[in-house]
């Protein structure tokens, strides 16, 4: 085989195929990224962003998702046929920014995200090859040989690992015989879009719901990424052939304006499909050198916005770990984690969304009937139950019931949580000063290893350690309290940082005492991968990880 090409070919390039490059790229492994459409898709698609994927984009320095994300308007919801409304509603539960918390839920399209994420794939000198299709693909134990296809001329294409993210109907999944189990719900069927039009009246304050779910409905989300006239659409209509709606403007049009008692004035149908909930998932996310994520892996029903998240979050679950493999540093097994880890996760989302839409059907009432649990957020999916995890304070996970969705508790943590945000630490030490952030130190190329203690003498052992492991992956920083930094003097340090916790947020977030020695090895997918004693269980960690040192 001729390895000159990049070692990761990755088809598919929605979100979770786009952040799967940036991972690797930011970790310095080249790739190729093919998508089958000619043109980037259209349309809002999934526009709910979760804080937890807003904390994996923050990781990969890409703030314009929330920069750029609204934060979701209330629904109302009318009395059919009339403007009185019947209730208002929140579709998520109430969140607030805290020091251990720094981001709440969001809207962004899809269509403005993959934008963004293209910008910074450019960044690396990468882009998207568009119209590039993949036909085949053979693999042995040294790689994959992939036959692609563009302008109707074939091209081979010799690469170390392929990833397919290449949507529910992927060619990476059905060649490489992965089951699919699950079921395509035909009670539950819609239209979605973006459609532009003015109502005298209509405000663009509220997410605005018209006529009975069960019978005929449209909800309109106001939104200016289409224009300053645009709306996010779903539409239901239980005695029509929606396949025949989809395709016909006048027709989308017709039904709108039956359901709003107001003058309309339509500019354009921008884009439109139907949607019938398939909820259906892999036994496993690879098999030797090919592996899936996203929708290849996973779809659901759209109850509580759990699909791009979900594969967002399993391309960064993957990236590090194939980054690690390709340098040398990892044994090939690492990868086996990956489906290991977001088998559980996957299965317990498609229980709770199924749920969800399961109330949505049967109260007549569709999404403004749901008060979603704060589990929505993500910010207590964890992987304690992970065989590379590793945690000398908690009770052994084996033979506890795996929790994979939890709702996040702060006054417990385990390693295979997330790790908490803490702001305002001061940097300390003979080299850089200034403030620091917790998650401005998190990145996906290095593991992070907080070792909390009482001085920089208790820290050392750890430290001493640490020095046998390559820099390039690993970072070391000391957190002290602000007690000891009334005594420290201005001593050198084999730490990369020391920091002072000023307003003891780390300390809290992270239920750690002032005179105590604790240590968190934080993976680069920002997860706590150990929450050890010391330098012994700290090589213990690592034993999983990397190959001997």
């Amino acid at each position: 085989m001729n390895f000159a090409h990049p070692p990761v070919l990755i088809v598919g390039a929605g979100p979770a195929g786009l952040v799967a490059a940036l991972t690797l790229l930011q970790n310095g492994i080249p790739v190729r990224i093919i998508d089958k459409d000619l043109n980037p898709r259209i349309g809002q698609r999934g526009p709910g962003i979760m804080p937890r994927t807003l904390e994996l984009f923050n990781f990969l320095n890409i703030p314009e998702v929330n920069d750029l994300g609204k934060i979701p308007p209330m629904v109302r919801s009318y009395k059919p046929g009339t403007l009185r409304p019947l209730r208002d509603s929140a579709l998520v539960p109430d969140i607030e920014v805290t020091p251990s918390i720094p981001f709440i839920h969001k809207a962004l399209g899809q269509q403005l995200l993959d934008v963004i994420l293209r910008r910074h794939l450019e960044k690396f000198s990468c882009s998207v090859e568009m119209g590039t299709e993949l036909r085949s693909f053979e693999q042995s134990d040294e790689g994959v040989t992939a036959v692609l296809a563009k302008n109707s001329i074939l091209e081979t294409f010799d690469t170390k690992w392929m990833i397919g993210a290449d949507g529910a109907k992927s060619v990476v999944r059905k060649q490489l015989g992965l089951t699919f189990l699950g079921e395509t719900r035909d009670n539950f069927r819609f239209i979605t879009g973006d459609i532009r039009f003015t109502g005298v009246g209509l405000d663009r304050v509220y997410w605005h719901q018209f006529g009975k779910f069960n019978e005929q409905s449209v909800s309109l989300r106001p939104t200016d990424e289409i224009g300053e006239d645009g709306w996010h659409f779903f539409m239901h209509c239980s005695d029509t052939d929606l396949t025949k709606v989809a395709q016909s403007e006048e027709r989308i049009f017709e039904i709108i304006a039956s359901l709003i008692p107001l003058e309309i004035t339509f500019n354009k149908l921008v884009w439109a499909s139907e949607y019938r909930a398939n909820i259906r998932m892999v036994t496993k996310f690879s098999e030797g050198r090919v592996l899936v994520a996203g929708d290849a892996a996973h779809v659901h029903s759209p109850t509580a916005g759990q699909g791009l998240n979900s594969g967002v979050q399993d391309a960064f679950n993957l990236g590090w770990k194939l980054a690690l493999v390709e340098k040398g540093l990892a044994d090939k097994s690492l990868l086996e984690t990956y489906s290991a880890e977001r088998l559980p996760v996957i299965s317990e989302m498609l229980e709770i969304t199924t749920s969800l839409l399961n109330h949505a059907i049967s109260s007549g009432l569709g999404h403004t009937s749901l008060r979603r649990s704060p589990l929505i957020f993500m910010l207590g999916v964890n992987y304690r139950f992970s065989s590379i995890v590793l945690d000398e304070f908690a009770t052994p996970a084996e033979g506890r019931p795996i929790n994979a969705y939890g709702v996040l508790d702060e006054g417990h943590l385990e390693a295979g949580d997330r790790a908490p945000e803490a702001p305002e630490m001061l940097q300390v030490g003979c080299g850089e000063s200034g403030v620091k952030t917790l998650f401005g130190l998190y990145r996906p190329w290095y593991h992070t290893v907080l070792v909390f203690s009482p001085s920089l003498a208790d820290s050392s052992p750890v430290l001493g350690a640490l020095e046998a492991y390559d820099k390039s992956v690993v970072l070391s920083a000391v957190v002290l309290p602000l007690s000891a930094a009334l005594t420290l003097m201005p001593v050198p340090s084999p730490a990369d940082l020391v920091l002072v916790d000023q307003q003891n947020h780390a300390y809290s977030a992270y239920l750690v005492e002032a005179g105590q020695t604790k240590v968190f090895v934080i993976r680069p997918d920002g997860v706590i991968g150990a929450i050890v004693h010391g330098a012994e269980g700290v090589k213990k960690y690592f034993s999983g990880i990397f190959l001997d040192v």
